[in-house]
């Protein structure tokens, strides 16, 4: 009997041996936003139903991400088999062959479903080559009880003025109430976001038909002006260091008045766990200068698959598993319908049940909608693209036009020196890169 025994130990532990040899590692590159964090808190609902696949996060900061993925995916690293991309990598990478394109994903999962906007930001070619996590625009997001105190009502439709006015008057800065909180830290993803989008709305553009940076006329020289003037006069101390995170964390603490930032932060200052407001806070359009075109973007955070990858098939399983319609239903179970990932399902939308607990729904859904990255400013463009040019050239451009513009907020530069510094440095690089091609 014992030979037999030993026998039989023997073989199940090569079976187990087998079986962990079988299982397979995705890792995967996210950013540290509080939905994708919430994903990483529910991925044993994933692993339970493949067992043979294990999931490994590695979570950065937004500007960091963006470093570490394109070095990665331009130099074939290899170190991640998911990507967490923006609508602005994806045509281009698609373009360069670094996606696997996403046409076998199970007949459930509805590609049908996605909104037409975010579908054809994550498309190249009528081919999907990421899928959309969340989608957003931007609104203007503020505090009822301060706008009630101060004898303000905000308008269906603010203008930057209304807006610039409303931030002095909320303002209190000896209990630490800032009227308005924007990004400032330096990033074409970060403050160039918010500031394009500002732009357009200004009339600006970043480039003219020829390919030639527009940064020293008046249009960008009133943006930037109107910027800094209420950040110094109305906005929080060390504000050019002040991302998405650092200004979802002071409207959470009842420190904003006014916040113009991305749809996707409405679950959070709605959510009274997270937020001391979260029963004072109203929803509204992103501001207008009245020339035809709001501040309002366009975005998607998606997961992707570097071309190239060994496990196609484990990926495509966890991108069709945290995409889905069931993901959706799975947070609304764990944490309310409210704080589902917004911006990306048709059905979401017509969901009463999400209706009824998410206020800022349809103005998420109508400033999606009204997004228009094809024709993105008042004058005729080159690019495509709302708060970026999809160019391969932007990250770099941008990144260093937002260095500038930070340091004109941080007061270490002056706004024509800014505007002039972003013209020379964008001027040099569209020259070197070979515009107009």
């Amino acid at each position: 009997m014992k030979p037999l025994y030993a026998a039989l130990l023997g073989a199940a532990s090569l079976v187990a041996v087998s079986q962990a040899s079988a299982q397979t590692t995705l890792t995967i590159a996210t950013v540290n936003n509080g939905d994708m964090v919430r994903m990483q808190g529910l991925t044993d609902d994933f692993t339970k139903k493949n067992p043979d696949i294990n999931v490994k996060w590695v979570t950065l900061e937004e500007n960091v991400l963006r470093q570490r993925v394109t070095t990665d995916i331009a130099t074939k690293g290899g170190q991640f088999d998911v990507l967490t991309i923006g609508t602005y990598e994806i045509p281009i990478w698609a373009k360069q062959s670094w996606l696997v394109p996403l046409d076998k994903l199970p007949a459930d999962y509805d590609v049908n479903d996605i909104l037409p906007k975010i579908r054809a930001a994550v498309s190249y070619k009528d081919t999907l080559y990421a899928a959309p996590f969340y989608g957003e625009s931007s609104m203007t997001m503020y505090r009822k009880d301060l706008f009630e105190k101060a004898g303000l009502t905000m308008p269906e439709q603010p203008t930057w003025d209304f807006i610039f006015d409303a931030a002095k008057k909320i303002t209190d800065k000896s209990t630490e109430t800032y009227g308005i909180c924007l990004r400032g830290k330096a990033g074409w993803g970060e403050n160039m976001a918010f500031l394009t989008a500002m732009s357009n709305s200004y009339g600006a553009r970043w480039f003219d038909e020829k390919w030639q940076p527009q940064f020293n006329t008046p249009e960008w020289k009133a943006t930037l002006t109107d910027y800094v003037k209420v950040m110094k006069e109305a906005g929080p101390p060390g504000a050019s260091s002040n991302g998405f995170n650092e200004n979802l964390a002071l409207f959470d603490a009842g420190k904003c008045g006014i916040w113009i930032d991305a749809t996707v932060a409405a679950s959070f200052i709605s959510d009274p766990k997270q937020s001391k407001v979260a029963d004072k806070v109203g929803f509204a359009p992103a501001p207008t200068k009245g020339l035809g075109k709001t501040a309002a973007w366009l975005w998607a955070w998606n997961l992707a698959i570097p071309a190239g990858s060994k496990k196609v098939d484990a990926a495509e399983k966890f991108i069709a598993w945290a995409t889905s319609k069931d993901y959706l239903k799975l947070v609304a179970d764990k944490e309310g319908w409210a704080n589902v990932p917004p911006g990306t399902r048709t059905s979401l939308y017509n969901n009463p049940e999400y209706q009824k607990a998410a206020p800022f729904a349809a103005q998420t859904l109508q400033a999606i909608n009204s997004a228009d990255p094809d024709h993105p400013t008042v004058k005729p463009v080159p690019y495509t693209g709302v708060q970026y040019a999809a160019i391969p050239e932007f990250q770099g451009i941008g990144t260093t036009v937002g260095q500038q513009f930070s340091a004109a907020l941080s007061g270490s530069k002056s706004v024509d020196a800014a505007l002039e510094a972003a013209q020379a440095s964008t001027e040099r690089e569209m020259k070197r890169s070979g515009y107009p091609k």
